[in-house]
């Protein structure tokens, strides 16, 4: 089998040589390209809706940013998500975010993505330390479930939330899940 295509996997630098793709949502998963289909009408609503919910009530200085990239690992093998919301501190960097640099990261769940969103990304948040991170199901009833780093222990997550979610860490904030998704 000489002159074979072996795929090998991709450094940071490989990965930010790649062509931007506006077809697909498209991520690094230690050096492997992971492409899912661009999220539907629905999800859409509920992120551009989430994110100006945030903006309202994020103090000066934090904002929320949608499918910003966040650099997870940078070794041995590189591992880039994009969150579908990050709330951040308005003067970071301007191309990636690190890890260190995300007060919460969410993600609204799409077909197809409940494992990644639950499980995967639920590990790999909590191993790089962001302190927070929410999962918007919207299957019915819409939910919203907060996991807050516990240290040696990962996350630790708080019961679902079918109405409205308030907290005051990282900072105060409400939002409902329900109104996330609906149609004016």
């Amino acid at each position: 089998m000489t002159g074979a295509h072996r795929p090998r996997p991709l450094s940071l630098t490989d990965w930010d040589a790649l062509p931007e793709d506006e077809s697909a949502h498209v991520e690094l998963r230690e050096g492997r390209l992971i492409e899912s289909p661009r999220p539907d009408r629905r999800h859409s609503r509920a992120v551009s809706r989430l994110v100006r919910v945030l903006d309202d009530q994020l103090p000066a200085g934090v904002e929320g940013l949608r499918e910003f990239e966040v650099l997870i690992r940078d070794r041995p093998l590189p591992t880039v998500r994009v969150p579908d919301v990050v709330v951040t501190r308005a003067d970071g960097p301007t191309r990636r975010l690190r890890a260190a640099d995300v007060l919460v990261a969410i993600e609204v769940v799409s077909p197809g993505s409940k494992r990644t969103d639950t499980v995967t990304e639920t590990s790999e948040y909590a191993e790089s330390g962001i302190p927070h991170y929410w999962v918007v199901d919207l299957d019915d009833p819409v939910s919203l479930v907060a996991h807050h780093f516990a240290g040696e222990f990962g996350y630790l997550a708080a019961p679902a939330v079918t109405r409205v979610f308030s907290t005051t860490d990282p900072v105060p904030l409400h939002v409902d899940p329900d109104a996330l998704p609906r149609a004016r």
